[in-house]
């Protein structure tokens, strides 16, 4: 189970902060020449919130989803307008309880699955009061473990 303390949603109208963006592309395979030039430039806002009003940031806590690319400590995007479709990771309440997992659908019966083998799934059947609360669409971490995360 994840420890998700309840955020207040991403402000309906925030300021636009536009970052500089190269215009090229980067290649993770070969290099290649590098343009000295940076395009117009982008704002987050835009391209990670599609839906400000129902967006919401959460920290994650634990280790049941490293292999879908979620670490602990990372700050997950929520959107809670998207309707869960199997396969998307979900934030769901459990009897109460926050958990952070990947909807599936088994023999007709819905469950939550971690992604690391050192968990089972979860049968939502099996809890009185279950739902998802929200759908997650970007996982955000350090990718050097020098800087402090947000």
């Amino acid at each position: 189970m994840y420890n998700l303390n309840l955020p207040c949603p991403f402000a309906s109208n925030p300021s636009k902060i536009i970052l500089p963006l190269a215009s090229e592309s980067i290649p993770a395979g070969f290099p290649s020449p590098a343009d000295d030039y940076i395009d117009t430039g982008i704002d987050l806002n835009e391209h990670l919130i599609p839906h400000p009003s129902s967006t919401f940031f959460l920290r994650v806590k634990g280790d049941s989803m490293v292999k879908a690319g979620i670490q602990d400590g990372d700050l997950l995007i929520v959107d809670r307008s998207l309707n869960a479709q199997p396969g998307c990771i979900v934030v769901a309440i459990l009897d109460g309880a926050f958990t952070l997992k990947k909807l599936t659908y088994y023999q007709g019966m819905a469950y939550l699955k971690a992604e690391n083998p050192r968990y089972p799934p979860i049968n939502l059947n099996n809890y009185a009061d279950a739902y998802i609360w929200g759908v997650a669409i970007y996982s955000i971490h350090s990718l050097n473990n020098t800087i402090k995360s947000l």
